[in-house]
């Protein structure tokens, strides 16, 4: 660990694709970091070991005496709640990535009280897409508009309520499955629109911000089309991401930005 690094102590919740690819990429870059727990629900039907060294725990209330600095959460839009008031009782920082928890305004406000009360804090990850910043920048003068439109290959919406709205395996053109606001595309596709919660709570809200969901058969990759416009001007940005090996419903780009937080955390210097 060269002198410009600190040592983090970090629990993660969730041990699916995202969770182990995270581990597995910290790892590999050397980070400076200890995976001190691993929490799930049914600790004897883990698909893969935890990391060396880490607990596994299933109940919040362990979360504490595992003295993490930070959590991250990459288990579903249920363990929110649970998990970040725990984190944040403890006064750490929580990463979450179920993002779609938030269509609940209620949780999110009890989150950020709770963060004040305690000392802790509730980050929201960029996740699949990019323009984070420059949107929450934007946002400081009135925004007029923005739009998120996602569109992925047939297979990224199996799983999902996707299935009875159209024939995935039959596809031959672009099909749009959603079309409304930010708050109703990630309540009805907790798994797909995380994204446009973060885009939404960078913009302009979970209401306003208007959202598209497309299967398109010829395109293989996951994309975002992410339009805003107001006092600041306007911008459109477009990201390809590759799915995540072992999920293709998420992105690969997902836990890049999480490894980029952790990291960030444990420098001196960060950009982003």
């Amino acid at each position: 660990m060269s002198a410009s690094e600190r040592p983090l102590r970090l629990a993660l919740v969730g041990w699916g694709a995202i969770g182990q690819r995270l581990a597995a990429l910290v790892s590999d870059m050397a980070l400076p970091v200890t995976i001190v727990a691993v929490a799930v629900r049914d600790a004897g039907r883990m698909r893969a070991p935890p990391p060396a060294g880490a607990a596994v725990i299933t109940a919040p209330s362990d979360l504490a005496a595992c003295r993490p600095a930070l959590v991250i959460e990459a288990a579903g839009r249920a363990s929110v709640g649970p998990w970040a008031e725990a984190a944040l009782t403890a006064g750490c920082e929580i990463i979450v990535a179920s993002t779609s928890a938030f269509t609940d305004d209620g949780l999110l406000a009890r989150l950020i009280t709770l963060a004040g009360q305690h000392g802790g804090r509730l980050t929201v990850p960029s996740g699949s897409i990019g323009a984070v910043d420059a949107l929450s920048a934007a946002s400081v003068l009135p925004l007029t508009s923005v739009t998120h439109r996602i569109v992925k290959p047939p297979g990224g919406w199996r799983g999902t309520v996707a299935e009875g709205l159209a024939d995935l395996a039959a596809l031959t053109t672009a099909t749009v499955l959603f079309s409304g606001s930010a708050r109703e595309a990630a309540a009805r596709f907790p798994q797909n629109a995380n994204a446009t919660v973060v885009t939404a709570l960078a913009g302009i809200g979970l209401d306003r911000t208007r959202v598209e969901l497309i299967a398109d058969p010829h395109n293989g990759q996951n994309r975002h089309d992410i339009a805003a416009e107001g006092a600041f001007g306007r911008f459109e940005i477009t990201l390809a991401n590759a799915p995540m090996e072992g999920n293709p419903r998420s992105s690969a780009l997902t836990a890049l930005s999480l490894v980029h937080l952790v990291r960030n955390r444990c420098r001196a210097f960060s950009i982003g």
